[in-house]
């Protein structure tokens, strides 16, 4: 019984308590639709744009070119954009992908374990992670109104050249 409670209370606090930044990213290591594991801890040393999306966001549909946009400006100075779709079923994120391809690493989480590892609220919601793991931003949503100061945060963030 105690044990029942302890843990009850301890799923209470965590679901209390909103991932932010300077916090430590929790893990992520999930397969692409071909097979390839990535996981944050092998994504150590770059500059990580973890997007958690699902084929009926409709904000997703607009934020998809904006992260290619940036995966195309600073994946040579070490950024990096893994995109998490929490589907139930991998036909849907497909055909969503079909309409809106992806330039940047999609991995797949029908179990949900994830979103719920990193506090997801809604989609899209998206983390800068540091080179070190640590959050450096978090962001419930897609707003164009806040894609420079995003961008902002991203090359500030990145190496000098």
């Amino acid at each position: 019984m105690k044990r029942a409670a302890f843990l009850l209370a301890a799923a209470l606090a965590f679901q209390a308590h909103a991932l932010a930044p300077g916090e430590g990213a929790p893990p992520l290591a999930l397969s692409t639709a071909g097979g390839e594991r990535v996981s944050l801890e092998s994504l150590r040393g770059k500059l990580v744009y973890v997007d958690f999306w699902a084929s009926w966001c409709a904000p997703c549909k607009r934020s998809f070119p904006w992260m290619a946009e940036m995966q195309r400006r600073y994946g040579e100075r070490g950024f990096v954009v893994v995109a998490v779709n929490v589907d139930k079923q991998r036909a849907d994120a497909e055909r969503f992908l079909k309409a809106t391809p992806a330039a940047f690493t999609v991995v797949y989480d029908d179990s949900g374990r994830t979103p719920q590892a990193w506090q997801v609220k809604g989609m899209p919601s998206s983390y800068l992670v540091d080179p070190t793991g640590k959050v450096l931003l978090a962001e419930s949503g897609f707003r164009d109104e806040r894609k420079d100061e995003v961008e902002a945060r991203i090359r500030a963030a990145l190496p000098a050249r």
